[in-house]
Formats: C-alpha cells, sequence, structure tokens
C-alpha cells in the first residue's frame, strides 16, 4: 500500500463530512485536504466505487455514501449518544432562547452532532451538524481542552499551530490563558473569536472514564452575550452538562 494512502483518504472523507449537506467539488476538497488534484480526484473515485461516496454527475460535487450510513449505523450503538442528548439541547434552547448546541471530540477536533435553535430571532451560525473545529477553537472545542490533563494541553499546543488559519487570539499563550479562565468558570466563553458579533459559551460532557469527550453549548449574538449573563448561561449549561454525563454512566 503506498504510503499516507489511508491517512489521504480518511482526510478527504472528513472534509466530504465537512462539506454537508451541499458537498464539494474536486478542487475544493484537494484544497481542503492539501492534496493536489490529480491525487484528490483518484482516491475521490475510488471510495465512490466502494460505495464511500457519492458524486452527482451533472455538478461533479461529492457527497457521502450508503457505506458510510451502514459503517455510521454500527457504530452508533458504541458512540452515539445523541438519543439521551437531544432532550437536553432542547431545554438549553428552550430555557435560555438561543441556539444550542452538541458536539463530539474526534481526535484533534470537534464535530457538532446537534443543533436546536432557541426562540430568540437574530442567530448565530458559526455552528451547524457536522461542523468541525480544532480544539481550542470555539467555546466547545476550548472546554474539551481545557478539562484534558496538563500533560495533553501540552502535548497538543506543541503540535498545533492554529494561528495561521484562527488568527493571533488563538496562539499558544492566548490559547491557555482561555483555559485558565474556563477551568475557574467550569465553563468556556468565546467572545466573537470566530465570526464577529457571534459569542458561545461551552460546558464539558465527560466519558465512562471521566474524559471530556463532548461538549454542550449556546451561542448567540454580542448583545444577547453580555458578560452579565454569562454566568447565567454557563450555569444553566453545567447543570445540563451534568444531568447528560450522569446518564452516560454505568447503571449499578
Amino acid at each position: 500500500m503506498p504510503p499516507n494512502v489511508v491517512a489521504r483518504a480518511t482526510a478527504l472523507l472528513r472534509a466530504v463530512g465537512g462539506a454537508e449537506p451541499t458537498g464539494a467539488s474536486t478542487t475544493e476538497l484537494a484544497r481542503a485536504t492539501d492534496l493536489a488534484r490529480p491525487t484528490a480526484h483518484r482516491l475521490l473515485t475510488s471510495l465512490a466505487e466502494e460505495g464511500f461516496l457519492d458524486r452527482d454527475t451533472s455538478t461533479g460535487v461529492w457527497a457521502l455514501g450508503p457505506e458510510m450510513y451502514l459503517l455510521g449505523s454500527a457504530a452508533a450503538g458504541r458512540y452515539d449518544i445523541t438519543d439521551h442528548a437531544r432532550a437536553i439541547v432542547h431545554t438549553l434552547a428552550r430555557e435560555s432562547g438561543e441556539s444550542a448546541f452538541l458536539s463530539t471530540r474526534r481526535g484533534d477536533e470537534t464535530v457538532c452532532l446537534l443543533r436546536e435553535d432557541g426562540r430568540f430571532p437574530l442567530r448565530s451560525h458559526v455552528l451547524y451538524e457536522g461542523v468541525r473545529l480544532p480544539l481550542g477553537v470555539a467555546s466547545a472545542g476550548l472546554v474539551i481542552l481545557a478539562h484534558l490533563k496538563d500533560r495533553e494541553v501540552d502535548d497538543y499546543l506543541e503540535r498545533t499551530d492554529l494561528q495561521p488559519d484562527w488568527g493571533v487570539h488563538h496562539s499558544p499563550a492566548a490559547i491557555r490563558h482561555r483555559i485558565a479562565t474556563t477551568r475557574e468558570n467550569g465553563y468556556a466563553v468565546n467572545p466573537a473569536l470566530l465570526v464577529e458579533g457571534s459569542w458561545g459559551i461551552g460546558a464539558a460532557v465527560f466519558d465512562r472514564a471521566g474524559a471530556p469527550a463532548w461538549a454542550l453549548s449556546l451561542t448567540g449574538v454580542e448583545t444577547r452575550f453580555r458578560p452579565e449573563r454569562h454566568r447565567e448561561l454557563g450555569t444553566l449549561l453545567l447543570e445540563q452538562a451534568h444531568v447528560l454525563t450522569g446518564l452516560l454512566q454505568p447503571r449499578r
């Protein structure tokens, strides 16, 4: 097997997943994965032949294929907590009026799994199902990173440079400062660092081993996330995160 072929193929699958539901072209996927276009096209075609991808012949856009659905369904029993979380995300949206989310950790990233909009008419559109963001980016990624062990945080920041894609506010020093604040408060705040005027607050959800494996978060416009409301929203998130963590623990 040629070196890195698996890593390249899985990078393309993740890129296609991140482009759902609209899909993406070969050129866009090659750019997203730093692959030469001919290489990307060859791998995409091979994945399509195995059923992992579909391609719209009229537009050339790639989308996830039926084999991904079947494999995902088979793995859902071990990894999918959305059935437990759906009511909690609904509660967050109802009680806060903001957009509520569940994200999961996948390696050095978070992936948004669930979204429900609250009653407030102005909304932030930074997150939606399928979006992948690095740890330390957005409130969900920050709160998960903050609850990792110090050694894990150090290792991540040593191998990851977020500044080229996310700006100077994502330097190691800036992230460490926000980690310290998150650990003090228990919840993470994203003060419009991704999209101007769009704020977020997140709380970690823990797996059976006590590791931060998921995050609940709320996002909204800046006028709804004034400092005096942070504690109110943070407390609501921490309460619901505690409930969800409890639901995921083995019954005695």
